[in-house]
C-alpha cells in the first residue's frame, strides 16, 4: 500500500523529491511539455514552504517518493467556508496505474475535510485523459457553471 504524508519542504529530501516529481509531470502531456526552468526548480520548494495557504503531500513506495499533490487553501465567498484547490497531482511514470493518484486524492480530501472545506477543486487539460478518468472515478465532475480560466503573465520567462 502506498503511504501518503505531508511533505516537509524544509527537509532537503522531501523538497528534492517534490521538485523531481513536479518536473517529471511538467515534461509530460498533462504539464507544459517541457522541463521546469532552472529558476522554478530552485524556487519551487522554498516558495511553497513560505506560502501561507499552500501544502504538499508526498506518496511513497517504500522509501521513495513517487507522487505528489500540491494544494492551496482558498475561501469560497458563496459558501462562507474554505476550499482546497488541487493545483498539481503528479505520479512518476513508472508508478502510474498502481493507485498512487487515488491515494493522493483520498489524502487531499481528508485534509480538506479536516479544514472544514466545502469542496476540492482542480483543473485538468483536455489532452490528459488518464487524469480525467481518475478524477471521474473519484467523484470529480464539472462544476455547476463551467468557469473560463484566464491568465495574464506578469513577467517574461521561457515556457508556456
Amino acid at each position: 500500500m502506498t503511504d501518503v504524508r505531508e511533505a516537509d519542504l524544509g527537509d532537503s529530501a522531501d523538497a528534492g523529491a517534490l521538485v523531481e516529481i513536479v518536473d517529471s509531470y511538467a515534461r509530460g502531456p498533462g504539464g507544459q511539455g517541457a522541463p521546469l526552468s532552472s529558476e522554478a526548480r530552485l524556487s519551487l520548494a522554498k516558495g511553497l514552504r513560505e506560502h501561507p495557504a499552500a501544502f504538499a503531500l508526498l506518496a511513497f513506495d517504500g522509501a521513495r517518493a513517487v507522487g505528489a499533490a500540491v494544494c492551496f487553501v482558498g475561501f469560497s465567498t458563496f459558501a462562507g467556508k474554505p476550499f482546497v484547490n488541487l493545483h498539481d497531482l503528479a505520479v512518476l511514470p513508472g508508478h502510474q496505474g498502481r493507485g498512487v493518484g487515488s491515494r493522493l486524492l483520498e489524502a487531499v480530501e481528508q485534509r480538506a475535510r479536516s479544514l472544514g472545506a466545502c469542496k476540492v477543486t482542480l483543473e485538468v487539460v483536455d489532452a490528459n485523459r488518464g487524469a480525467q478518468r481518475l478524477y471521474a472515478r473519484r467523484g470529480f465532475g464539472p462544476s455547476e457553471a463551467a468557469p473560463r480560466f484566464l491568465s495574464k503573465r506578469l513577467e517574461e520567462r521561457g515556457g508556456p
